[in-house]
């Protein structure tokens, strides 16, 4: 992914099932038994060793759904605290707090997106940490577009669009009338991101989303590549979008089957 040109990541932690590392999840789906946060962050260490001009976003949030005995406890947001503190995260994380840094200071750093709060430790803890706060009660579920004031007192904001189920649509209309529902709120952001507005905002547009509960199903390959047939998906739709806003800023763009098609992530770049 990171030598396709992926420099943003979605990343959702919990403990593993044993209660004893931190690892990955998707909601139930344990991403791997071995990978842990540490063990990850050290990768993407290595990868800017190699790419030192390059920057990377990393957004972290607590994954609630995992098991039914799981909790957000104090024992997951110390290992959590460790991991993204430690030397070599003191080296390779961006230390500026609630702000962006210049695009020279970011290169061959990370910049820490928190989605998670250290609610369960002394307040000092979450003050020491880095990065911009997108707390969970400030993130909206399921949204087309709202907007979180990570620093109060310069006025940054950051504009996210994370319409990830529409099930406001009427149940049953398929995965076409879905597909529809998804880029037209992407679209609808990305245009926003090009139009000028908030020349200091951050950003974010989810193009990825599901309906998996809709019958006839729309998972989210489905949604993002359409469903094989005479429906293309989000992601084929996306490109003549993104082409069209070629020289403007479109921020963040977070894709699901990033690979399809080909000229996708050449698009979102530039290229």
């Amino acid at each position: 992914m990171l030598n396709d040109g992926i420099r943003f990541f979605d990343l959702r932690f919990a403990f593993n099932p044993t209660n004893s590392t931190l690892v990955f999840w998707h909601s139930e789906a344990l991403q791997s038994e071995t990978a842990t946060v540490p063990d990850v962050l050290f990768a993407f260490y290595k990868w800017l060793d190699d790419h030192p001009t390059e920057t990377l976003l990393l957004s972290f949030m607590y994954e609630s759904s995992t098991t039914a005995w799981a909790h957000n406890n104090a024992a997951v947001q110390a290992q959590l605290f460790a991991a993204l503190t430690s030397d070599a995260a003191k080296r390779y994380i961006d230390q500026t707090h609630n702000a962006l840094p210049t695009l020279g200071a970011a290169r061959g750093k990370i910049i820490l997106l928190r989605r998670f709060v250290l609610d369960q430790l002394n307040s000092t803890y979450e003050a020491a940490l880095p990065g911009l706060s997108f707390p969970p009660s400030a993130w909206l579920d399921d949204n087309r577009d709202f907007s979180i004031t990570y620093n109060p007192s310069h006025n940054l904001s950051a504009y996210i669009e994370d319409y990830y189920e529409p099930d406001d649509v009427p149940a049953g209309l398929g995965a076409a009338t879905n597909i529809a529902a998804k880029l037209n709120a992407t679209a609808a952001h990305l245009q926003k991101a090009a139009s000028g507005v908030a020349p200091d905002g951050l950003f974010i547009t989810f193009s990825s989303a599901e309906r998996d509960a809709d019958e006839p199903a729309v998972y989210p390959k489905i949604m993002a590549l359409g469903n094989g047939t005479d429906v293309p998906g989000v992601n084929q739709q996306l490109v003549p979008v993104i082409q069209g806003l070629k020289g403007k800023r479109l921020g963040v763009v977070v894709l699901d089957f990033f690979e399809m098609p080909g000229t996708l992530v050449p698009a979102i770049l530039g290229i």
